[in-house]
């Protein structure tokens, strides 16, 4: 019986239509941080070093931020180098423990910050608001919260 298609259709895959969703929220993300010279993931890292330090009353480690974003440690690495390059963040050794490597966010790379989440906010609601078919916002943060593993009303910590 070749030629006849078994099971559900690609409109119907869950996972097929998360993929091409995400690849259209990128491509969004992307468009949106081009101006402000970030990439994607330099943005996930500096928005989140900014975020934690400004809440945890203390800069992050690298791997603190890692696990934040859920990123790989060597490319959390290898993104904070590139900030610290371009004078957004500065890597200082932690007070108390000479291996750990806090992500201080520089003056510069908190005003950048601040302007790309307000950026990247506005992106989102207009991508999700004309991508979720009129769903309310609740009941969509609580799927994609679900989805990313992020406990309801609770606080991610790895």
């Amino acid at each position: 019986m070749s030629g006849q298609r078994q099971g559900p259709g690609a409109g119907e895959s869950p996972g097929f239509l998360l993929w091409r969703a995400t690849l259209r929220w990128q491509r969004v993300m992307a468009a949106t941080l081009a101006p402000l010279e970030l990439t994607h993931v330099q943005f996930v890292l500096l928005a989140s070093a900014f975020w934690l330090g400004s809440t945890e009353g203390r800069p992050p480690s690298q791997r603190e931020l890692a696990d934040h974003a859920a990123s790989d440690v060597m490319t959390t690495s290898s993104v904070v180098r590139a900030l610290e390059g371009k004078g957004l963040v500065e890597r200082v050794p932690d007070a108390t423990d000479a291996r750990v490597r806090r992500v201080v966010v520089t003056a510069a790379g908190a005003e950048l910050a601040q302007r790309a989440m307000s950026q990247v906010e506005q992106a989102d609601r207009t991508f999700f608001a004309e991508s979720a078919g009129g769903a309310d916002e609740a009941v969509v943060l609580e799927l994609l919260r679900g989805l990313a593993g992020w406990p309801a009303g609770g606080r991610l910590t790895g």
